[in-house]
Order: structure tokens, then sequence, then C-alpha cells
């Protein structure tokens, strides 16, 4: 369980999901009074029913029962177009509030992305995202309005049956009173540690058949695949054992359900028999008189149920809190600044970053400048900070102290987006996605012509490659681009960020998870291709790696050891100065 889903509660995630509701509040009432009506339409087809069969027992005129005829048809076709227009309404209520839910949960995880989303695991998320959104619908469906419907039809047809026989309305309404809150209390009990589970136990089953999925060849490589499906086995044997268990308490449920049912109709039963004897109750009423608790218990058969979904919503429901309310890496500013016109200069003093927990900084004093046609390069070992630095420029952290500034304004107080469209990424882990090539590209600029994809595919040199492609620009990728080598999905990364036309480009270890020879190649082209204008105007580069190769291109190489800068200078100058850069030079080449 998250921090977020312990300090706020099941409980008061509901009354959050109600109030995400309030806006189809009008469609949500509309579809309970048509639930109603369909409901009493039910009481009134089988009361009218039973009178006129009694009635036609006695062979009276045909014009005695025409009224009953015509009722009977009507309240048949009320109780079918009511139920009809009932579910209508109703879903189109609640996928709306889903598809709003739904929308809000994934701004927040973009918010979170890329650093926050590691405190969720992939396949977790999934399951919040999909199953525990879903269940959410339960509330409104399935648990509000029946409560809503079961009291107001119920109240009423008590009415009813005490207007025709007081002894037989106490006892349906005692009988019916048991059966909506005893009863829904004792299956809410039975299932409240079952159906809390749920959640968590698909959540789990999810992640581990995700993590199996996109971790196969690791694991076949590894030879961890069955240990990964025996944990995939438990995780679905433990949700099998839960559902059975929430079957068996559903069957109680019913079970009492019924019971309750069946006491109802002999009571009433009996006491209307006494009645007719005594005089006090006509005997064509007697029929109505046992019928009408078995079609009002339809009112309560749900309850059971109802209250087993309850508990489960409960836990899904605080499962997308906690992720609407897991904190941001970075703070957005409630009032923005504008971002300035084109040049643009980033720069950095003394910049210090510590992670949450971290025994010392990430980063610990950082200068730079990447003003325009500038080309810096960040080198270090793992751990030296590099990373960290890209998160910090880009937007991703916080820094903890100095200052960072564009074009003179701190980043503090500009838009997050609005930044991201002037200094753009070309990661070590480019997501293609599962689409043609001509769609990977436009997500860089959705308007770009053809002319412009088939050039900067000439840039990256992938031209060739696509031209050779059965369907050109419209060759699905594949999953993660499957029909792709590493080499080409990084070059494909690389043309995004040429076509959206960054002013200032920040290149993350452009060459990792490649081979030493295409990663110095792709090395080599990107210190090429990034020599060419954004808009007309010279681009800034900042390329964090820790290949050194090609460096001698660049203006200015800073190195960083345990989160400080510890050499700074031109390639050959560093060489010269026969310190760490030289050390990592000389291990490099051999």
């Amino acid at each position: 369980m998250t921090p977020v889903e312990q300090d706020h509660g099941p409980q008061a995630s509901l009354l959050r999901t109600l109030a995400i509701a309030r806006p189809a509040a009008g469609r949500l009432a509309l579809a309970t009074l048509l639930g109603a009506g369909a409901a009493a339409a039910a009481i009134g087809l089988i009361a009218t029913s039973a009178w006129l069969i009694s009635r036609s027992a006695q062979h009276p005129r045909e014009s005695a029962v025409a009224i009953a005829i015509v009722g009977v048809q009507f309240f048949a076709l009320a109780r079918g177009l009511c139920r009809y227009a009932e579910r209508l309404v109703g879903h189109d209520a609640a996928f709306r509030v889903l598809s709003e839910l739904r929308v809000s949960l994934y701004t927040r995880l973009e918010r979170l992305a890329p650093l926050g989303l590691p405190a969720f695991r992939s396949g977790d998320l999934l399951a919040r995202l999909v199953h525990d959104v879903d269940a959410l619908q339960d509330l409104l469906l399935r648990v509000v309005g029946l409560f809503a419907i079961a009291l107001g039809v119920g109240a009423a047809t008590v009415l009813l049956v005490w207007s025709m026989l007081p002894a037989a309305g106490l006892i349906l309404l005692a009988a019916l009173m048991i059966a909506a809150t005893l009863v829904p209390w004792l299956t809410g009990w039975l299932a409240a540690r079952g159906e809390g589970r749920q959640a968590a136990a698909r959540a789990e089953l999810t992640a581990g058949v995700v993590d199996l999925i996109e971790g196969a060849p690791e694991l076949i490589v590894s030879g961890a695949v069955q240990e990964q499906l025996r944990r995939a086995h438990a995780a679905d044997s433990q949700l099998t054992r839960i559902a059975a268990a929430s079957a068996r308490t559903a069957g109680v449920g019913q079970g009492l359900t019924s019971l309750c049912a069946g006491l109802a109709m002999w009571g009433a039963l009996l006491v209307g028999v006494a009645a007719v004897h005594a005089g006090r109750l006509d005997g064509v009423l007697l029929a109505g008189l046992a019928l009408i608790p078995l079609v009002a218990f339809e009112l309560v058969t749900g309850l059971p149920t109802a209250t087993q979904t309850l508990q489960r919503v409960r836990r899904s429901a605080a499962r997308v809190f906690a992720v609407m309310d897991a904190p941001a890496p970075v703070r957005e500013p409630v009032h923005s600044r504008p971002l300035s016109p084109a040049p643009h200069a980033l720069r950095l003093r003394d910049v210090h970053f510590t992670y949450p927990g971290a025994a010392r900084p990430a980063l610990d004093g950082i200068d730079l400048d990447l003003a325009p046609g500038r080309r810096v390069a960040v080198v270090g070992q793992s751990g030296a900070g590099k990373s960290t630095l890209a998160g910090v420029l880009l937007r991703f952290l916080p820094y903890d102290a100095g200052s960072v500034t564009l074009d003179g304004v701190e980043l503090a107080d500009l838009d997050g987006d609005a930044y991201r469209t002037v200094v753009g990424l070309v990661s070590q882990d480019t997501h293609i996605f599962d689409s043609t090539l001509r769609e990977n590209l436009r997500l860089a600029r959705r308007g770009a012509s053809e002319e412009e994809l088939r050039a900067v595919l000439a840039q990256v040199r992938l031209l060739d490659w696509t031209e050779r492609l059965p369907d050109g620009l419209d060759t699905e990728l594949g999953e993660r681009g499957a029909r792709m080598s590493g080499g080409q999905r990084q070059r494909l990364a690389i043309a995004r960020a040429l076509l959206a036309d960054f002013p200032l480009i920040v290149l993350d270890e452009p060459g990792e998870h490649l081979d030493v020879t295409t990663a110095d190649a792709i090395l080599g082209e990107l210190l090429v291709v990034t020599r060419a204008p954004a808009n007309g105007r010279a681009r800034a580069t900042l390329l964090i790696t820790h290949r050194l190769a090609g460096l001698e291109e660049v203006d200015e190489v800073l190195v960083l050891d345990r989160g400080r800068m510890v050499e700074r200078g031109t390639h050959v100058e560093l060489l010269a100065r026969g310190g760490c850069y030289a050390s990592l030079w000389e291990r490099e080449s051999g």
C-alpha cells in the first residue's frame, strides 16, 4: 500500500469518486428514476396480473376487466422501456465520468514522468489505469443507484400492501428491512477482507505478466523463466481463491435474501387467508397480496452483491487516487513567466541536487553554459551524475540550490511544457510506438509534410532503409520498434528531435545499449547533424556520454566524478593535462 493510500483511506476515495461524478449527477439521477420506474412497473404488472387472473375466474363481463387488461399491457411495456432507458442513460453517465477520470489520471502520469513513475510498477500502473478505473463505474451503476431504488420503491410497495392489509404490510416491511440491512451487512463483513485484497491481487498478476512478457529475452538468457512463471501462477491462484470466496459470500447473500422473500410471501398469504375468511379482504386481492412480496424482493436481491462490490470499489478507488495524489518531482509555478524570443541560452551556476535519502549529492556545484551554436559534452563513469544533470536540464528534477536560467529566467518560474518546446531530449531508451514510421515521426511535429519527413530521415541516414520497406513511411514498426535494429531506433529518435527543431538539444547517452562500432558511428553523425540550425538559428547541443570518441569536435568537455565537476576544457587541453579525462581516454583507446 502506498503512503497516499494509507493517508487518505478507501472511504475518502469513495467520496472523491462521487465528487468527480458531480458533473454527471443529472444523468445519474435520471437513470435512477428510470430504474425506479422499471421496478415500480414490475410490481404494478404482477399486482394487476394477479387481480386480472383472480377476477377472470369469476367470469365477469369483459368491460369489468378492460382497464386491468390495459394496465397489464402498459406495465409490461413500461418495464422494458424504463429498463432499457435506465441502462442507456446510466452507462452513458458512468462512461463520461470514467473518461474524465482516466484523462485526469493520464495527465497526472504525464506530470510524474519519467522520474516519478518508478514508484509504481509498470504492470501495476496498467492495472490502476484499466481495471481499477473500470471498477469505479460499479459504484455509480450497481451501488448508489441500487440502494436509492430499493429505498424509494420499497417504501412505496410497503404502503401499497399496507393499504390492502396492514398486517401483510408489516410482514413485508420487516422482511425487507432484514434483507436490506442485516443481509448486506453480513455479506459486507464476510467480503471485507477478500474484496479488499482483490484489486491488489489483480494488480500483482498484471504486473507479473507484464514483467514476464517484456523481460522474456532476459529471463530466457538467465534461466529465470520458470521462477517468473511460478510467481505468475501463484498470483493467479491467489486471485482465484479470492474470487471463489467472493462467490461463496454472494451465495450466502442470495440464499438469505431468498429465504426472507419466501417468508414474506408465506406470511402475507397466511394473514391474507385469515383476512378473507374474516371478511376484511376481498378474495380477488389475495393473489396479489401473496405475489407482490416476491417481486418486491427483486429490489433488495442485488444489495448483498452491491455491498461486496462496494468493498472492492473502495480499494480500487484508493489505488486510483494514490496515483492522482503522488507528488510530482517538479512543482509547476502558479503564475508562469512567458518564454523569451529566440535565440535561447541556458545557464547553470553552482547547481546542487540530492536524491531523497541519499548520503551524498548527485550534483555538487555544477556550472554550465549553453549558448546558440555551442556544443558541450559531459563525460564521466556510471554514477557520476550525468543522467541526473539531464533530468535537471529537462525540468524532470528540481535542483536544491544554485541557479538554472533560460534567457535569464529561473526554470522554477517557467511552465514545464512550454520550456520543453525549447529544450529537447534524445534519451538512451527510445520508445517506438506500435504504429507506422510516419506516425512515429509526426510525434515531433503533427503538421510535417512528406518532404520534411524524408529530409529528416536523410539527415539521420534512414532514408535508404525507408525506401526499401514494403510500405515506405506507412510501414508498421511493431511493438517498441520490433522491426528495427537498435541503431535504427536511435536514429529515429534523433530524427524526431531534428524535426521538432529544438533550439537546445540534450543527447543523453545516445549510444547506450549499442555495440561499440554502431555507437561511435551514431555519435559522430550526431555531432554533424546537430550543427544544422534550428529555425534558421544556431542550435546549442549538450552531449552526455561515457564514450569519448569524436569529442574533439565539441567546444568544451566537462568531466564529472561523484557529482562534482573535476575537469573542463577542450579534448586536446584535457589530454595534455593528463588528469581524469586522459585516464578515461587511455582506458577506452586501449
